[in-house]
């Protein structure tokens, strides 16, 4: 059976930032993966990283942002170190290859994104997470990193209460094998794919917070659900934040800008749980069957010069030219706040056990994420993830073979069993459908009562 010091499950941005960190410590690191690195749900990230590198913005400030955006529900101390780490770990991703947008100066640019008072999402185009994806692959490639593709993991291995590997399933093959480690990292992103419609990547199932959860793993904020205001009516796929930056504005069936009643000072640029909030209330009121982004005031050529993939989607999934028509948009659920309850450095309640992006609730984000702190928060608990287990030492793991037979056996029977009438993926939509319907932005006790 595979060994490895360091095993990381989970190839996006957070697992491939924590295999390299491993990696420069010496550590014997792999990565094992139900996707490829490049479909993870980092990809979609369209607005940008942020980083406080401009003269008149700074880490403290963006603390300031942070903190008030999360509903003041935020760690504050671990606000502080996310924000004071923050153009490090842009400037590193700038020296590997990440081709960010510069201005007339040849700085890195940046742009105002929802919740935040200055300019400060580095990014590229409206393809960040994408770039920054393909950039870490080429590190990790380049590193000689091992990576298991299309596995799927299904059970943590456990010895005297310490984490010491995973059984996985091969979807090629059907194998199921056990993998040692000294030390594990989780990184399988959240469970937003509990909603519909979400935006969520297919791979954003929860696989890791339950997999942790068995195991006796802790959790943190499981209610705190992020709701994004510009999901596409129909589909859900989700549009930057950018346009509203830009001058896009959000409006009711009588054409009211409604952002404005509930942020006056600030619109539709508030952070994205007011305007997910209020873009529902016009829904549930029946003001409308969903809102409408506005864009035909902007440039379109410059918009298409900016945010050339958006235009597209628009075009493709809205089926609008944004030019002459509105977009319909509604919430959608997006990302998750809550998770495996973790250390700064990635630690579980589970000794050798470790959790990092999606999955983990760091406390950072409170009740709110604001954008372009995603993939911030990614990049630096992901390096730390993978320096902290770096220095496991190895340790005798007992009774690995009985786990892989239980599982073994475990999964034959799941295969085994007769046909029903009912499918999976009828049963998950009508679960979807529920969670939207009574814990979605907007929630009474009733409806969560309802719910459970």
């Amino acid at each position: 059976m595979p060994n490895h010091s360091v095993l990381i499950v989970g190839a996006g941005i957070s697992g491939m930032r924590a295999a390299l960190a491993a990696k420069e410590r010496g550590s014997d690191v792999a990565l094992i993966s139900k996707v490829h690195p490049l479909r993870t749900h980092a990809g979609t990230s369209q607005g940008g990283i942020n980083a406080a590198v401009r003269e008149e913005d700074s880490a403290a400030l963006h603390a300031e942002d942070t903190v008030k955006g999360g509903d003041y529900l935020a760690d504050q101390n671990v606000v502080e170190l996310l924000t004071a780490t923050a153009p490090r770990a842009v400037i590193t991703l700038d020296h590997w290859g990440v081709p960010f947008n510069r201005n007339g100066n040849g700085r890195l640019d940046s742009r105002r994104l929802c919740g935040a008072t200055h300019p400060r999402a580095c990014f590229v185009d409206d393809m960040t997470g994408h770039a920054i994806l393909q950039v870490l692959h080429e590190q990790l490639l380049k590193a000689g990193i091992r990576t298991y593709e299309e596995w799927v993991v299904t059970r943590l291995l456990l010895d005297d209460g310490a984490c010491v590997g995973v059984v996985a399933l091969e979807l090629a093959s059907g194998k199921v094998e056990a993998f040692v480690a000294n030390a594990v990292v989780l990184a399988t992103g959240g469970c937003a794919r509990v909603y519909e419609p979400t935006g969520a990547a297919y791979g954003v199932t929860g696989d890791g917070i339950a997999l942790a959860y068995r195991a006796g793993a802790p959790l943190m904020d499981m209610e705190m659900v992020q709701f994004h205001p510009l999901g596409i009516k129909g589909s859900g796929m989700i549009l930057t934040e950018a346009l509203l930056g830009l001058g896009g504005y959000l409006a009711n069936g009588s054409g009211e800008r409604f952002a404005l009643k509930h942020a006056p000072a600030v619109g539709e640029r508030a952070p994205r749980d007011i305007v997910a909030r209020a873009a529902e209330e016009e829904i549930v009121s029946g003001r409308a069957e969903f809102v409408a982004l506005d864009l035909r005031h902007l440039d379109g050529d410059d918009l298409k010069r900016r945010l050339s993939l958006t235009s597209h989607v628009i075009k493709t999934q809205a089926g609008v030219d944004p030019a002459k028509e509105t977009v319909p948009v509604r919430p959608v659920a997006h990302r998750t706040m809550g998770g495996l309850q973790v250390s700064p450095d990635g630690a579980t309640g589970v000794a050798g056990l470790f959790a990092t992006g999606g999955c983990a609730a760091t406390g950072v984000h409170g009740a709110n994420g604001l954008g372009g702190n995603w993939l911030l928060e990614a990049l630096v608990f992901g390096e730390r993830a993978g320096l902290a287990a770096a220095q496991k030492e190895p340790r005798s793991a007992k009774g690995i073979e009985g786990q892989l037979e239980d599982e073994r056996r475990r999964i034959t029977a799941l295969g085994e069993r007769p046909a029903r009438s009912e499918r999976a993926g009828a049963i998950r939509s009508e679960l979807g459908r529920l969670m939207r319907r009574h814990v979605g932005p907007l929630r009474d006790a009733s409806g969560l009562k309802e719910a459970g």
